[in-house]
């Protein structure tokens, strides 16, 4: 199959340096990326799509994942943009490699952030990692974890009743906090000191997880995938050098207004009200 060739289309009109950052996620979940792009870069226009047609992704085949990413990718390039940030650790897991072939543009994902910042604190060398079932099956934490320390343990665990929780906005709720203890104990049986939260839609979460696992350092992925997008785009001298956050926009698939209301609850000020695209 040809290899789509935006590159061009991309680099012609301004400067690519002040052209936008396409993120994409399944739901509300990459409203996290955003928040720590925003607070990493804040003269960096975002260009936001959470596919909220599809969530949960971590339920679907890579198939159906790969088709899903190639298609918010084609949209997220006709905005403008010079990179394609896949804020989905399901989507970096099954699909990375498959659209970096396919497309003529730079695009990153979310797993070798997590992984490498969870080496570099683990004291044990005992590495927890918590994502849908989709990304946990793909074995790509564990991959990625020891292509930087071959001796870490790594224990994984299949978290999917999180994803849908987070998408209707009940962070707090008993039913959240008592799923989340039952899936947390297996990691208290094992002596982690590490645990990477491999869903963008988790750190929402994360006050609660910290609660129940007081002495284990959490790998917040978002945090971490923006640290490495700030020093992928100074590494090429592609930052913005015009203040372009106010041209951010931010899209969805389905249902703007509970997306809006979720990210609200987080993403306060910085919330974009999204619009509904069909493709």
């Amino acid at each position: 199959m040809p290899k789509y060739n935006f590159k061009k289309a991309t680099i012609s009109g301004a400067p690519l340096n002040n052209k936008g950052i396409g993120v994409f996620d399944s739901g509300v979940g990459g409203l996290t990326v955003v928040k720590e792009l925003v607070r990493k870069m804040p003269s960096e226009k975002i260009i936001y799509l959470g596919d909220t047609a599809h969530t949960p992704y971590g339920s679907k085949t890579k198939e159906t994942i790969i088709k899903f990413s190639r298609e918010n990718i084609r949209f997220l390039i006709t905005k403008n943009i010079k990179l394609v940030l896949i804020a989905c650790n399901t989507a970096s897991a099954l699909a990375l490699a498959n659209v970096k072939k396919y497309f003529d543009i730079e695009i990153i994902g979310v797993i070798d952030a997590g992984a490498k910042a969870a080496v570099s604190v683990s004291k044990n060398g005992r590495i927890g990692v918590i994502g849908t079932i989709a990304t946990i099956k793909s074995g790509a934490y564990p991959n990625a974890i020891k292509e930087y320390d071959k001796n870490i343990k790594v224990f994984v665990k299949a978290t999917p009743l999180l994803v849908p929780l987070v998408e209707e906005g009940r962070l707090a709720s008993p039913e959240t906090k008592g799923i989340l203890e039952k899936y947390l104990l297996y990691f208290k049986e094992k002596k982690i000191d590490t645990l990477v939260l491999g869903c963008t839609h988790y750190p929402l979460l994360k006050k609660n997880i910290m609660k129940i696992l007081p002495k284990v350092k959490v790998i917040d992925s978002a945090i971490e995938i923006a640290k490495d997008t700030a020093n992928f785009l100074e590494a090429r001298g592609l930052g913005a050098v015009l203040y372009n956050k106010g041209e951010s926009a931010f899209y969805v698939t389905d249902n703007p207004e509970r997306f809006n209301k979720v990210g609200k609850t987080f993403l306060k000020k910085e919330m974009i009200p999204a619009k509904l695209v069909k493709f």
